[in-house]
């Protein structure tokens, strides 16, 4: 695939390890040339957690990074990384800005997800280990983690969900820019995210949270 924006290359690069789930974190995976623009044209979001795409106003680099992320390209070299055709799946696209420090408790996400994938766009990370995602062995302990996850400009980091996915970080609060692609098992599943999604973002409207 010849893109504008996209490294392809780094996720067939990257380091792969199936301990304890199938994962892979790779780095550069944004020209260095396209990070100018596409950090000028990161949505302005004030809400804190995930918005879907159809919840933001995307423009100019921005908006073409989202059509690279979802095209069937990415989606090919991500099934060769993992040896599992990721074709068939729909996938839902969401972007966060701000985190608060109740996000990032250890999970495994739930079974409609096949496969994830996180592109990081902070130009530095001076926040300790907070906020930085962990591969970790089980849904109690930070520590030992298999990868942890710099959230700096161009990090990929991918994940078959697996019943002991775990992942997490320890807290932070503040901008944590992060784009994130999940393969979903069917259109069904992907219409409830995207409805819950959005019934989450009306109550921390109403709420604060």
């Amino acid at each position: 695939m010849t893109s504008s924006l996209l490294n392809i290359e780094a996720i067939s690069q990257s380091a792969y390890s199936a301990d304890p789930y199938p994962h892979f974190l790779g780095a550069s995976f944004l020209r260095e040339e396209a990070i100018p623009a596409l950090r000028r044209d990161f949505p302005d979001i004030t809400k804190p957690g995930y918005l879907t795409v159809d919840d933001v106003e995307l423009k100019g680099s921005f908006r073409d990074l989202i059509r690279e992320l979802e095209s069937p390209a990415v989606t090919e070299v991500l099934s060769q990384r993992f040896g599992i055709d990721l074709h068939p799946f729909p996938r839902l696209t969401t972007i966060m800005k701000r985190s608060q420090p109740k996000y990032g408790a250890i999970h495994t996400d739930g079974p409609s997800k096949v496969m994830t994938m996180l592109v990081y766009m902070n130009d530095e990370w001076q926040a300790g280990e907070g906020g930085r995602l962990r591969a970790l062995y089980n849904g109690k302990d930070f520590e030992p983690y298999a990868c942890e996850v710099p959230p700096t400009m161009g990090s990929v980091f991918g994940f078959l969900r697996k019943d002991n996915s775990w992942h997490g970080h320890r807290p932070f609060s503040g901008e944590r820019r992060v784009v994130q692609i999940a393969w979903i098992k069917d259109a069904k599943e992907l219409d409830r995210k995207r409805r819950r999604n959005g019934f989450a973002q009306i109550l921390k409207g109403i709420f604060g949270r």
